[in-house]
C-alpha cells in the first residue's frame, strides 16, 4: 500500500493540527472531511450522525463513541465522569435508541490523586443507575507525569433502535418545527467561569443530564421526529449548520424564543461570547412536523429536563445549508459555523 500520497489538509493552509481542528466548527469539519471520510467513508460513517445506525439480525443498533478532554475535570454542577456517561447516552438517544451499555477507557496522568479519582468513579457509577446503562467492558492506561494532562476518559455505547424510528440528520425537512428541550449555553459558562475564577452573582451550574427518558417520552408521543441532535461543541450554530448542510435545506431561527438565562447573557456579555456557539451537555434538537409541534412542547414541558423547551425556528426552502436568525430588532443575520471554538477543553 503506498502511504506516500501528500495529505490533503495542507491545501487550506494549515499543516500542522490546530486546537481549533477539536471545536465542532468549520476546522473540525474539514478535518473530518479531507481526513476520515475521504479514506474511511461508508454508507455509515459518512451518514455523519451522533452514532452509527446498523443492522444486527432483525434488530437496528446505534453505536457511538465519544472522548472527553474537559479542564477543569471538575466543574459546578458535574465533572468529566458524569460528562463521559452523559454524552454517550444523549448521543446514543439522537439515533433513536434506548442506551443499554457502555464502554469505558482511561487515559491517566501519574501523579493523579486518589481520592479525585475515587469521585470520579463514584459519579459514573451514578450517573449509570440514573441512565439506566451499564458499564460492561472498559481499559486503564497510566501515562508518565508531564505526558498528559490529568485524566481523558473514552466512552462508547450501544442501543436498540426503536422500531419504526428514522433519524437521521439528512432527514430535516420544509415546513419543520425546531425545538429546544430548554436553556442554552450553561455547560459551557459553567466550564469557562470555573477555569478562570469568575464570581457572578449566582452560580452557573453546567447542564449535564442524561436525556434517555425524555427521548423516549417524545417518541411515545410521535414517531414522527425527523431529526435528535445534541449542540454539544459549536453550540446551537454548529449543530444547525451540520443539519441545514446535511438536509440541504434553509433554517428560520428567532432570537427572541431561543431560551437563555439572564446569568448566561451577562457572562457571555462580558467574556464577549456569543451563546449560539457554546457548548451544551443537557440539549436536545428535534426537528417535527409543525402538526405534531403542541404534542412535544407538552411532552417536554411535563418533564424535568423539559420544562423550559421551546420553538425556536423552522425549517425552509430557501437558502439551502444557510441558516439565519432573526434578531430581537427585527432585522436578520447569518449564523455561520464558527471556525474553531470560542471556549476549547469544554466537553
Amino acid at each position: 500500500m503506498d502511504f506516500s500520497l501528500s495529505c490533503p489538509i495542507p491545501l487550506n493552509e494549515y499543516d500542522k493540527v490546530l486546537l481549533a481542528h477539536g471545536g465542532g466548527g468549520k476546522l473540525s469539519n474539514q478535518l473530518i472531511d479531507k481526513m476520515f471520510f475521504s479514506q474511511l467513508g461508508n454508507e455509515y460513517l459518512s451518514a455523519a450522525h451522533d452514532g452509527a445506525v446498523i443492522e444486527a439480525g432483525n434488530r437496528r443498533l446505534a453505536f457511538s463513541t465519544d472522548s472527553y478532554i474537559v479542564q477543569p475535570i471538575f466543574f459546578p454542577g458535574g465533572n468529566i465522569g458524569e460528562l463521559a456517561v452523559n454524552g454517550t447516552v444523549n448521543d446514543l438517544s439522537c439515533c433513536g435508541a434506548e442506551p443499554q451499555f457502555l464502554s469505558l477507557a482511561l487515559i491517566i496522568e501519574e501523579g493523579f490523586p486518589m481520592d479525585d479519582l475515587w469521585k470520579i468513579v463514584l459519579s459514573i457509577r451514578e450517573s449509570c443507575e440514573k441512565a439506566g446503562v451499564k458499564i460492561v467492558t472498559g481499559d486503564t492506561k497510566v501515562v508518565e507525569k508531564g505526558k498528559g494532562d490529568k485524566i481523558f476518559i473514552n466512552t462508547s455505547g450501544i442501543g436498540l433502535v426503536r422500531e419504526g424510528v428514522n433519524i437521521s440528520p439528512a432527514h430535516a425537512q420544509e415546513g419543520d418545527v425546531i425545538i429546544v428541550n430548554g436553556r442554552i449555553a450553561e455547560h459551557g459558562i459553567a466550564v469557562m467561569s470555573s477555569r478562570q475564577g469568575l464570581q457572578f452573582e449566582t452560580t452557573i451550574t453546567s447542564d449535564t443530564a442524561p436525556l434517555n427518558s425524555l427521548v423516549s417520552a417524545v417518541l411515545d408521543a410521535t414517531p414522527e421526529v425527523h431529526v435528535m441532535r445534541d449542540p454539544t461543541r459549536g453550540g446551537l450554530a454548529s449543530a444547525l449548520n451540520e443539519i441545514a448542510s446535511a438536509s440541504k435545506t434553509g433554517m428560520i431561527i428567532e432570537e427572541e424564543h431561543i431560551p437563555v438565562s439572564e446569568e448566561v447573557k451577562a457572562a457571555c456579555e462580558i467574556l464577549g461570547f456569543d451563546p449560539l456557539y457554546i457548548a451544551n451537555e443537557g440539549k436536545i434538537l428535534f426537528f417535527v412536523p409543525e402538526k405534531e409541534a403542541i404534542k412535544v412542547l407538552n411532552t417536554l414541558h411535563a418533564l424535568p429536563y423539559g420544562k423550559e423547551a421551546a420553538v425556536i425556528g423552522r425549517v425552509v426552502a430557501d437558502h439551502p445549508g444557510i441558516v439565519r436568525l432573526k434578531t430581537s430588532i427585527g432585522t436578520t443575520r447569518i449564523v455561520d459555523m464558527i471556525s474553531g471554538e470560542q471556549l476549547p477543553r469544554i466537553c
